[in-house]
């Protein structure tokens, strides 16, 4: 029912009078809404049902071919400023930009229904929470924001209570590449979607709201809204702590927030609980310490590689009451995507008879989305509206060399140095092919909503007295062998490195203090019922001074890229790394026990 709150019945009335609907609905967020919403998409081919015996009331979407992953070319920060938007994003004038969209939404909604969905990002309680309002063409986009969101009438009794909102407005349009735009209008709490109906271009309380225009919100607040997951390991004596940790993409994100220990660490009573698998917000709690939530309700994964093997949890998960987007199906109509098992498909992504010459059976981006509450390692603790405590926070990516297993920075300012410094090395999928490193710092790259430079100072300005800041560490789980084989084994095994960084935040663990970092000696990490390679456990902590002059090289060059914008205690910190560097001869040195048998 329309709201009482003027300016949001304004918004959508002025809308409505621009896209022309037949029809206008606003979303409740109830079970009925969402079974009429699928009901009506299974008539219309929007949705096919899968195997109800095996999957109960779960449901495959196939979307266009053209319309398979976000569009990072195509998604722009419209702040009056071009300098406020960075090197980091592509800048438009906001003026511009409307005119532009504004244009193609004219009539576009003819013939279609307008929904109105009101969602909140976070727990409804939460003084950390943001709400939003999107308005869509799409009933699949209606349905995966109810699975990703807190959405519906709980969620606009907040918006009216407090009388501000985030304005998202998204048409599917044709689905023309040609006429596709993601647009962020920072200084205005906005955000215009046209021509897209792939979810991190058209569910936009995700990337768009949780990250973009998040980002840009936590700036002026006082917070943080980070592309991290947030996970809670809890040891034998019951105590938990809590981790937030941030990867590029392929870099093993979704299954360290669903980590399963080593049947060892099991057997001692450790466990693993998931608090999200994408996004956190943190803000400083009146102790000093960093609280976080995960905005999101859902989870929206990648399918491909999710097995019994690599990621038990998400796949015990899925078996009912998911959408699976792009996936192929069995003869039997289940769902299936390279990596699950050894079945065969029948029907590739596109609805065609599978045939390998036409490539992967699923979409390598291919997607579930699921309610967070599904996953067996779920913490209630995700619903808590003060958030959980974060003890450590975790940057990763994926390089064959240089970058040891783990190491912690010194203090705070080294830790945002490292967030600010992170790379990975670039794979076959990625758009800047022929680039051997790929920075993406914080892995916000695609998602950081203003100039870099501000960002990191942002990060640094939480260094305040009296705070008590997580203690920072960097993670490599890809390191390699001469011959190309990877030294770690990671998955469950990544508990080891846990144990120690937690350790470490509780003054029960050493470190050898070197110029990047300080690393665990030789007896600090537990090994036990690990079998590594000769040589391994040394290659893995090598820390070469040559190599790492010139990564500090390529860092120093990364940063001067954005010019007076970044903070001068940045770039102080890095001329320490460098100055210890140089002063160095050899810091590979480091006394290891053989690897346990």
């Amino acid at each position: 029912m329309p709201s009482k709150l003027a300016a949001l019945n304004r918004w959508v009335d002025d809308v409505a009078k621009r896209t022309r609907p037949d029809h206008v609905h606003w979303c409740d967020g109830s079970q009925a809404e969402y079974d009429q919403l699928v009901d009506a998409m299974l008539k219309t081919g929007d949705l096919i049902e899968l195997n109800q015996q095996t999957h109960p009331r779960c449901y495959l979407h196939r979307s266009d071919p053209q319309d398979v992953a976000r569009v990072e070319q195509l998604t722009v920060i419209c702040s009056k400023n071009k300098d406020d938007a960075g090197p980091n994003n592509i800048w438009m004038d906001p003026a511009e930009a409307h005119a532009k969209i504004d244009a193609l939404f004219e009539g576009c909604m003819a013939g279609r229904t307008l929904y109105v969905i009101p969602y909140c990002m976070g727990p409804l309680g939460s003084p950390l929470s943001r709400c939003g309002v999107e308005i869509t063409d799409s009933p699949y986009v209606v349905a995966n924001m109810r699975i990703m969101t807190r959405m519906g009438t709980a969620a606009q009794e907040r918006i009216e209570r407090e009388g501000t909102f985030i304005k998202a407005l998204h048409s599917i349009g044709e689905l023309d590449p040609e006429r596709r735009w993601i647009m962020h209008f920072p200084e205005e709490l906005t955000i215009k979607s046209f021509g897209s109906g792939y979810g991190g271009n058209a569910l936009l309380g995700k990337k768009c709201h949780a990250l973009r225009i998040g980002s840009y919100q936590a700036r002026i607040e006082g917070w943080l809204a980070e592309h991290m997951l947030i996970v809670g390991i809890e040891n034998p004596r019951h105590e938990i702590r809590y981790v937030a940790a941030a990867f590029p993409s392929a870099c093993g994100k979704t299954n360290l927030s669903m980590l399963i220990p080593p049947e060892g660490y099991q057997r001692d009573g450790w466990k693993v609980w998931t608090v999200g698998d994408d996004i956190c917000w943190m803000r400083p709690g009146k102790d000093g310490r960093l609280y976080a939530i995960n905005p999101e309700a859902g989870y929206f994964g990648v399918a491909p590689g999710t097995s019994k093997k690599t990621n038990p949890n998400a796949l015990a998960m899925l078996q009912h009451d998911t959408i699976f987007t792009n996936v192929a199906v069995t003869a039997d109509n289940q769902p299936w995507w390279e990596g699950l098992d050894d079945r065969k498909p029948v029907k590739d992504w596109q609805g065609r008879d599978y045939d390998p010459a036409n490539g992967p059976a699923a979409h390598p981006n291919s997607r579930f989305t699921v309610r967070a509450n599904q996953c067996p390692s779920w913490s209630p603790e995700a619903e808590s509206d003060q958030g959980v405590p974060i003890d450590a926070i975790v940057f990763g990516g994926r390089r064959g060399s240089v970058v040891p297993l783990v190491f912690e920075a010194r203090d705070w300012t080294h830790g945002v140095l490292i967030g600010a410094s992170m790379a990975s090395e670039t794979t076959a999928a990625a758009t800047d092919v022929g680039v051997p490193i790929r920075r993406d710092p914080m892995a916000m790259k695609p998602f950081c909503g203003y100039n870099y430079g501000d960002y990191f100072a942002h990060w640094l300005s939480f260094d305040q007295p009296g705070a008590k800041l997580p203690k920072v560490y960097q993670v490599n789980w890809f390191r390699k062998s001469s011959d190309g084989k990877f030294l770690w084994p990671g998955f469950g095994d990544n508990m080891r490195v846990l144990e120690w960084m937690l350790k470490r935040v509780a003054g029960d663990a050493g470190a050898i203090e070197t110029p990047i970092g300080n690393l665990p000696s030789a007896d600090d990490l537990n090994l036990d019922g690990l079998h590594l390679s000769d040589g391994a456990l040394d290659e893995l902590f090598r820390v070469d001074s040559a190599e790492w002059r010139a990564e500090e090289a390529a860092v120093g060059e990364y940063l001067a890229s954005y010019g007076s914008h970044i903070p001068d205690a940045l770039l102080a910190e890095h001329q320490r790394v460098v100055a210890a560097l140089d002063a160095e001869t050899d810091v590979s040195a480091m006394p290891r026990r053989a690897a346990a048998s």
